[in-house]
């Protein structure tokens, strides 16, 4: 599991279910040696990003993306897409 991102308020993460098969959490920031991890995982479609992507914006729209994360609460927005 990645957290990416900015959170402007705490947020609660449930474990219960991997509490109970016994799974090892670690905890870390996302750096310059997981972003790699993570979009080759992407690339090779191991992580599904299309689930938690909630708004998608073109390369020319790059400030309006991130408006929406100036509110998140009221956009909505939990992982914005830019496509080129």
């Amino acid at each position: 599991m990645a957290n990416i991102g900015v959170h402007g308020r705490p947020t609660t993460l449930h474990f219960e279910d991997p509490w109970i098969r016994d799974v090892t959490i670690t905890t870390g920031l996302v750096d310059t040696s997981t972003t790699p991890v993570l979009l080759r995982m992407l690339q090779d479609g191991k992580l599904d990003a299309g689930r938690i992507i909630t708004h998608r914006s073109g390369s020319d729209q790059v400030p309006e993306a991130y408006d929406l994360f100036d509110d998140p609460v009221a956009s909505g927005a939990l992982e914005v897409a830019v496509l080129r």
